[in-house]
């Protein structure tokens, strides 16, 4: 990454809409260009439900993502993939290998919570 990426103001960070969601299903996703799973999440009673394609499977089975707290950005447009419109992109960073690694928290933090 080069250091002399654009610089943003704190309000162009605050219109990034992330948030806490807890993965509560994940499905396989064959009909994607490159491996991934199908997640739905949950974010809460004032959000609910919402639907994201992430390609976390390098590191990840689905047993492991079951009840994993993630954070999501929410206010992109959907995203047809393929048969599956994703909602919300499911945040994380590659290795040296380019697998995904999730975000993650060392407390636990309400499902909804924004990030700042």
């Amino acid at each position: 990454m080069n250091m002399q990426e654009e610089v943003i103001t704190y309000k162009d960070f605050e219109k990034v809409d992330m948030r806490v969601g807890r993965i509560v299903t994940v499905e396989d996703f064959p009909e994607a260009r490159k491996p991934a799973y199908k997640l739905t999440i949950d974010f809460g009673s004032e959000i609910g439900i919402k639907k994201s394609s992430a390609q976390i499977t390098g590191l990840y089975t689905k047993e492991e993502l079951k009840d994993r707290r993630v954070v999501c950005v929410m206010n992109f447009p959907p995203k047809q993939i393929g048969p599956f419109i994703s909602e919300v992109l499911t945040l994380g960073a590659a290795d040296s290998e380019g697998r995904v690694a999730l975000l993650g928290f060392d407390r636990d933090v309400p499902l909804g919570s924004k990030i700042f």
